[in-house]
């Protein structure tokens, strides 16, 4: 019988000048992911920091893809994983610590139920080792209106890590971090929407797939520990436009038809006051951010209705929370996922 795929695993890691993060990870790459039938890529996004040459030279065990030019961790990713032949794709980023043996306990679990079309292990911070990582935790769920949030960190309340999260369970949306997931039904799906460029794209997919009767699972045996950060600062006003304009998308393209409008019109509420927020604040970038995010979802519109028509149904997923994280958090003080029952 002939071979499917050329490998069962290939980690690939996404770099845009991230030479510093690849001297960094990258011999703890190479020592911990020890598996059979396991490949190792670096897909580079034309990077100018000589992050090529330092690998060529020091790694040739890497394999290398380069593009011409940033295409962002949509295009990016999208691009190199047509050319990758292998079962599961680790989507994993530069500025990630793996541990020993933290590779098949996740295969493992995903070859043993088909449903899984993803999964992600425990991500904790890697300055602040004992708490969990903004991007990702313990696994990511969203709320009614669309704002994610996930096991071990509410908004901008992370939780220290005390065992709370030490189980397997089915999530909403793995972290593009450190995300594991079937090749197959990646490109079943499409992959990553290229028109997000940064940004959300893990939310969305882990939606698509989850729409189409897949799960999204979290398995805690593995930990790694991620700087996150790297590429964009937080503080960054096109971070922002990204978080707002891909939030908005991946609402208009996945939510249920009896509910999309209702939603889109309290999420323009509410973004607007946060804009008003940052317009008191003199905080003039963040405010324009808000607003070219709106403007972009405007502009959008026709090709948005064309990806709604190539979903599946859209369904209410018992992993969405089906209130508002904002009155949690700040009225009610409720700032744990504890304090959230679903």
């Amino acid at each position: 019988m002939k071979r499917k795929y050329q490998f069962k695993i290939a980690v690939v890691i996404l770099n845009w000048n991230g030479k510093k993060y690849l001297e960094q990870f990258i011999p703890l790459l190479i020592k911990n992911s020890c598996a059979e039938d396991l490949v190792l890529y670096v897909a580079d996004n034309g990077s100018t920091d000589g992050s090529v040459n330092f690998l060529k030279e020091n790694y040739p065990e890497i394999r290398l893809i380069t593009f011409d030019k940033n295409y962002g961790f949509t295009g990016g990713y999208n691009r190199a994983l047509q050319k990758i032949s292998a079962e599961y794709y680790v989507i994993l980023n530069s500025d990630v610590e793996v541990t020993p043996g933290w590779i098949l306990p996740v295969i493992e679990k995903m070859d043993a139920d088909r449903q899984v079309a993803a999964a992600m292990p425990k991500i904790k911070a890697f300055h602040n080792k004992d708490y969990f990582e903004y991007a990702g935790a313990a696994g990511g769920f969203i709320d009614k209106y669309g704002y994610p949030f996930c096991r071990g960190r509410i908004l901008d309340t992370i939780e220290k890590d005390e065992g709370q999260y030490d189980d397997a369970r089915e999530i909403f949306w793995t972290s593009g971090a450190c995300m594991f997931v079937r090749s197959d039904i990646f490109h079943a799906h499409n992959g990553f929407d290229d028109d997000f460029f940064a940004h959300m794209e893990e939310i969305d997919l882990c939606w698509r797939m989850k729409n189409s009767g897949y799960k999204i699972m979290y398995y805690s045996d593995v930990t790694v520990f991620h700087v996150g950060g790297g590429v964009l600062p937080n503080n960054s006003p096109f971070k922002l436009y990204l978080n707002y304009r891909n939030n908005l998308f991946m609402l208009y393209k996945n939510l249920p038809g009896h509910n999309l409008y209702f939603i889109l019109f309290l999420r323009m509420v509410l973004d607007g006051l946060s804009a008003i927020v940052y317009l008191v604040q003199f905080n003039f970038k963040s405010f324009v951010a808000v607003l070219k995010a709106h403007f972009s979802l405007y502009a959008s519109i026709k090709k948005l209705n064309k990806k709604r028509k190539l979903q599946p149904s859209k369904l209410i997923h018992k992993e969405q929370f089906p209130e508002s994280i904002l009155l949690k958090y700040f009225l009610k003080k409720q700032k744990k996922f504890k304090n959230f029952n679903f």
